[in-house]
């Protein structure tokens, strides 16, 4: 499948597609809802989709996973090497680390904004710093440089059927709004990292702060005061899905299966986190297999339905240039708030 997705997307220098192959990989490897709602794109596009997870899988590796002991000074070495490779690759394509070149081709095939990527890494080099936020606001700031710019870099491969800058509000909302369910489904792992990602001041709306998690998680006794704060989460991630939810049908018909089948299943996250009665500072809940296979073929069967509506509109089409989905212009969208973690 992989042949054929490149074969697609008409990317045939070898050591290219080598380098996407590398990415696909780390995509199937650890972002099972991403990597499952990617399968749904038409295949020319999975590539650059692909080279987008791994750019930003691989510096979140940096900042997580670079071995248990890495001290914070090695990460940022390591996230500095990093930042500088991708520079140098986005601007004159000359990289050999398989992510980045892939990642400068898509970058340059899709004219995407290169502040997205530069974004992205301030939030990562944060993550070495800052370990918590004392208001949503605060909180707000950070996921423009993790999560909103994800959604923005994603709009031009995507396309739409709108002027991108009145999808990209959306678009950004929508990459918010997962990465708070993250948060939510991680909290306990982040505090074994030592940081708490749910603002301050709505734990503390609900008599809960740091040292309370700290205990509740070492001790592995439930407390009331938490399960009600993180209810309160979920019902914030909620209302920023209903932000992010108009901005489906301004995407290419061909591209709605996949983001809409990404949005289902991360929200089936804060319904199972729901169900497991909010237990997250304990153990991370999961949609369950049969449910992620259920929303697959939905999926499968909404994207074989636009297949069907944009063959029929080609073949009724008057004889001309066909209109395209808007994806050449840009437009990125801005937090007010100051990135901070």
């Amino acid at each position: 499948m992989t042949a054929r997705e490149l074969d697609a997307a008409r990317i045939t220098d070898p050591a290219l597609r080598t380098a996407y192959t590398t990415c696909r990989a780390l995509n199937a490897t650890h972002g099972r809802t991403y990597f499952l709602a990617t399968r749904l794109l038409p295949p020319d596009r999975r590539p650059a989709v692909h080279a987008l997870y791994g750019f930003a899988r691989w510096a979140d590796d940096i900042v997580d996973d670079l071995g248990d002991d890495a001290p914070p000074t090695a990460r940022a070495a390591a996230l500095d090497r990093w930042r500088a490779q991708l520079l140098a690759g986005l601007r004159d394509r000359t990289a050999t680390e398989p992510v980045v070149r892939a990642l400068a081709d898509t970058a340059e095939r899709y004219a995407i904004d290169h502040q997205h990527f530069a974004d992205f890494m301030t939030a990562m080099r944060a993550d070495l710093a800052v370990t918590d936020y004392a208001t949503y606001e605060d909180l707000c700031g950070y996921m423009h440089g993790s999560a909103a710019v994800i959604g923005l870099q994603m709009l031009p491969v995507l396309g739409t059927v709108v002027p991108r800058a009145e999808a990209a509000p959306h678009a950004a909302a929508l990459g918010r709004a997962f990465q708070l369910t993250n948060f939510l489904r991680d909290v306990g792992e982040d505090l074994d990292r030592g940081r708490v990602y749910l603002p301050a001041d709505l734990l503390a709306a609900h008599g809960v702060d740091r040292p309370l998690l700290e205990w509740s998680r070492a001790s592995g006794t439930r407390d009331p005061r938490i399960t009600t704060a993180l209810r309160a989460a979920a019902a914030l991630t909620r209302g920023v899905y209903r932000e992010a939810a108009p901005g489906l049908a301004m995407l290419d018909p061909v591209a709605r299966p996949c983001i809409r089948t990404a949005f289902v299943l991360y929200g089936g996250i804060l319904d199972a986190i729901a169900a497991d009665g909010y237990a997250a500072v304990h153990r991370r809940a999961a949609v369950s297999p049969l449910r992620r296979a259920v929303v697959a073929a939905d999926g499968l069967a909404r994207l074989a339905a636009a297949r069907r509506r944009a063959r029929a509109t080609t073949r009724h089409a008057a004889p001309g240039p066909a209109a395209r989905p808007e994806r050449t212009t840009t437009c990125r969208e801005r937090t007010p708030a100051p990135a901070s973690r």
